[in-house]
């Protein structure tokens, strides 16, 4: 699953690193909403909501939609500015219509919604289809809903006076440690495109963002099969540190492709890809090969002795053995003609500690 973006015949230098502190700020109010999403950011997330204004607590519940499970695209500007009243003033510019449907499908549901024509703020029966959507998802969507499509203007205002208020309570101080930060990481990748390329400046960003073999498409690792074009104005790629470790995508059509990516912390592993999480799960989803692993969590052991622990046949042994070194769980070590196969305590733990400990016990 994936989206591609194309950019077939596009300069390279119409990709863009920048910094926004609009998007930023969205990131945070993400983790405000799903701090179980960024357990090293719960310690922030605790501090904010206990020093903030019960006012400006509700809004937050009431406007959440917009940032919850997925960023409705206004949130992540394609071209940045360099201050938040700046960008805020570019979302005022969008008309009502952009506007409502970009905020439509972060609260009507994370599948993209194409209203086309005519529009829930014209008509009847597309109004009914959006409001129908919104109450399946909660009454307080519902409530954001109904206010949006009854009077866009008195929303947008409130929404964006909530943004302010964000900004005082809590973002100003955030953002004057974290903006520097940013930029720099914004920097090297921008270097990295002009001295390295295309592929090589993907490569950075994520190992979950690609260059497509034939090199006419950016390739994001995402929930959905989905496509869309850089149609020439290029695509925006925005460093995030309250993001990770997500990777948020906006493209609706008529909106530039961006990509706001989380920013490495220092020393930190590369996030391994859902592919191989998918491997490793599978391997160890059957019986034999979590029986195997348990014995090999205590010390290597030989296709022999596995056979003959469990009263298996080498040649089963061997075939499991092999579904877990392809998942990259084993390490095979040679002792003269003897191969002993040691488990992967590192990885392994990297996909929990109750698997872990289940292994373990």
């Amino acid at each position: 699953m994936a989206l591609r973006i194309d950019i077939g015949g596009l300069p390279p230098e119409r990709l863009r690193f920048s910094v926004s502190p609009l998007a930023e700020l969205t990131a945070m109010l993400h983790v405000l909403a799903e701090p179980a999403h960024h357990p090293h950011l719960a310690g922030w997330a605790a501090g904010v909501w206990a020093r903030m204004r019960p006012e400006l607590a509700e809004r937050l519940k009431e406007a959440e939609f917009l940032w919850r499970s997925s960023r409705a695209d206004f949130l992540i500007p394609a071209r940045p500015r360099p201050t938040l009243a700046e960008e805020l003033d570019d979302v005022d510019k969008i008309d009502d219509e952009a506007y409502v449907t970009a905020a439509l499908v972060t609260t009507c549901g994370s599948h993209r919604l194409h209203f086309g024509a005519p529009s829930p703020l014209t008509d009847a029966a597309a109004r009914g289809r959006a409001l129908g959507r919104a109450q399946a998802r909660g009454a307080l969507q519902e409530a954001f809903a109904e206010r949006l499509l009854a009077d866009p203007a008195a929303v947008r205002s409130r929404v964006r006076d909530t943004f302010e208020q964000c900004a005082e309570a809590f973002f100003e101080e955030a953002w004057s440690g974290l903006a520097a930060q940013l930029a720099s990481d914004a920097r090297v990748k921008g270097d990295l495109l002009r001295r390295r390329g295309v592929g090589a400046a993907l490569a950075s960003v994520s190992g979950a963002v690609a260059l497509a073999p034939d090199g006419g498409a950016i390739i994001v690792d995402k929930l959905q099969d989905s496509a869309t074009a850089a149609d020439g104005a290029g695509v925006t790629f925005l460093p995030s540190v309250f993001g990770r470790p997500h990777l948020v995508a906006v493209y609706a059509p008529g909106w530039r492709p961006v990509v706001q990516y989380p920013v490495a912390e220092p020393d930190s592993p590369e996030p391994i890809s859902l592919e191989t999480v998918s491997l490793r799960l599978e391997a160890l989803a059957h019986p034999v090969r979590l029986r195997l692993v348990r014995t090999l969590a205590r010390g290597a052991h030989t296709t022999g002795e596995l056979a003959h622990a469990w009263e298996l046949t080498a040649p089963e042994v061997s075939r499991h053995l092999a579904v877990l070194r392809r998942a990259g769980l084993l390490t095979p070590e040679r002792h003269g003609r003897y191969v002993r196969y040691g488990l992967n305590v590192s990885d392994l733990t990297a996909l929990g500690p109750d698997l872990l400990a289940a292994v373990l016990r």
